[in-house]
């Protein structure tokens, strides 16, 4: 009786994450499988009845002359802004360890992009790039540089797009890799001071290897956000012109709702696409994760 009580007091506890995960993880992953596989239009959308078409709908999403384009695109946005976001949140946590007189303060004045509502930054953005009136080509031309089409220009759009994000995503990475170097034990960098090893050695040998583990999970969390964004986008470029910014995100959302005939089908396929990006990714950290726990 004692053993049946614990586990119908452990399964009380589990339920309420349970109820949870069902209802917004679950739930939602199956009905977006049922749209990809059923031919829906508007009235069966609202009615039901849609025919089953089985991977119809992912076979015209592959076969779509936009699809490469868009998935380099996906690439390029998501490779650039993690190294770049990365990169630099790495630079400025090293920076910020050294605890100098208002180091705090400037550091949480750093999380400001990061706690702006994204509608914000975007057009904000938007504002600094814009072709006209733009805070940025003002400084090109006291520079006596031309000015840049930022926003409308094929060569340019996904670059500021890019540029946008990396800016929003600098803070993560610098509260998240901040908190992994206060993890490192002090004693090992005085070994490294009495063994003579300078700054550099200190760190390609010692910060960069024991933070692993922490920059590991900085960069999975960035993947799987990077490659659902849409509002940064969306509200600087639409995915334009003529798709040269358009992601994997954006172009599910104009598939289901950019149009006067929604196409909820391949819609839905191209989100279950960059559902299976952010899975797989999910599953190399692991890998990666047990074969460095493993040496």
């Amino acid at each position: 009786m004692p053993r049946l009580r614990g586990r119908l007091a452990g399964w009380a506890f589990l339920l309420p994450i349970v109820a949870y995960l069902l209802l917004c993880y679950v739930y939602p992953l199956l009905t977006n499988i049922d749209l990809s596989i059923r031919g829906y239009t508007v009235r069966t959308f609202v009615q039901g009845g849609a025919p089953l078409v089985g991977f119809d709908n992912y076979a015209k999403v592959f076969a779509d002359p936009g699809f490469g384009s868009t998935l380099l695109h996906t690439a390029v946005f998501t490779v650039a802004s993690l190294v770049f976001q990365y990169g630099i949140g790495l630079a400025m946590a090293v920076f910020f360890a050294r605890d100098f007189r208002l180091s705090a303060t400037l550091r949480a004045l750093m999380l400001v992009p990061w706690l702006l509502p994204l509608i914000v930054s975007a057009s904000t953005w938007a504002w600094m790039l814009n072709s006209e009136a733009g805070v940025v080509n003002a400084v090109l031309g006291l520079f006596g540089l031309d000015r840049v089409n930022w926003l409308t220009s094929p060569d340019w759009s996904l670059v500021s797009v890019t540029i946008a994000n990396i800016w929003i995503g600098i803070p993560f990475n610098l509260v998240v890799l901040h908190s992994g170097l206060r993890t490192i034990p002090a004693e090992v960098y005085e070994a490294s001071s009495l063994d003579g090893a300078g700054r550099w050695q200190t760190f390609r040998h010692i910060t960069f290897p024991m933070l692993r583990p922490v920059s590991g999970v900085t960069l999975l969390l960035g993947l799987v956000y990077t490659l659902k964004v849409f509002d940064i986008i969306w509200i600087m470029t639409r995915g334009g012109p003529g798709g040269s910014s358009g992601t994997l995100a954006t172009w599910s959302y104009e598939l289901g709702f950019g149009s006067m005939l929604p196409r909820f089908g391949p819609s839905a396929a191209v989100g279950n696409v960059l559902i299976l990006l952010a899975v797989v990714a999910g599953l190399l950290y692991i890998r990666v994760q047990r074969r460095l726990e493993a040496t």
